[in-house]
């Protein structure tokens, strides 16, 4: 196992992180595969193929949202010299929009990952969230001097 190889893994997810908080778009497309597979079953919207569709897709879903991603423990075991396999904790927080029928999410889980090495270094090969936790905040009743309806 090397090191070195699994240093550079924490790095490419830690920039996934910096760079889905901070809505670097172009960025983050980067730290994928061309022909990821994203695995969001478990939050209720699929699989999504490919980094040309999944980064519509996330600007779509979470583009006005404030998000901030936390991911910790990593599980990383290099497979072969050019693929590696992954879970990371993590803890997310999302705020969405003022008007929104979300206000806020909590959440806790795992990413299970796989990684693939090419001339321009690691990059996530497939990803799949599983949530153990999720607090969410709806929208807040109107108040008594709000007309209702």
């Amino acid at each position: 196992m090397s090191l070195e190889d699994v240093e550079a893994i924490k790095q490419v997810k830690a920039r996934y992180f910096r760079l889905m908080d901070t809505k670097d778009w172009d960025g983050l497309g980067g730290v994928f595969t061309d022909d990821v597979e994203i695995d969001i079953t478990s939050e209720g919207m699929g699989v999504v193929h490919g980094v040309a569709d999944y980064m519509p897709f996330l600007v779509g879903v979470l583009g006005d949202v404030t998000t901030v991603h936390h991911g910790h423990m990593p599980e990383i075991e290099l497979t072969s010299a050019s693929t590696a396999r992954a879970i990371w904790s993590f803890e997310d927080d999302l705020w969405w929009p003022e008007g929104s029928p979300l206000r806020h999410m909590h959440g806790y889980g795992h990413y299970h990952e796989t990684y693939e090495k090419d001339a321009d270094g690691w990059r996530i090969k497939t990803m799949r969230i599983s949530r153990l936790k999720r607090l969410v905040d709806a929208e807040p009743p109107p108040t008594p001097s709000e007309p209702v309806g």
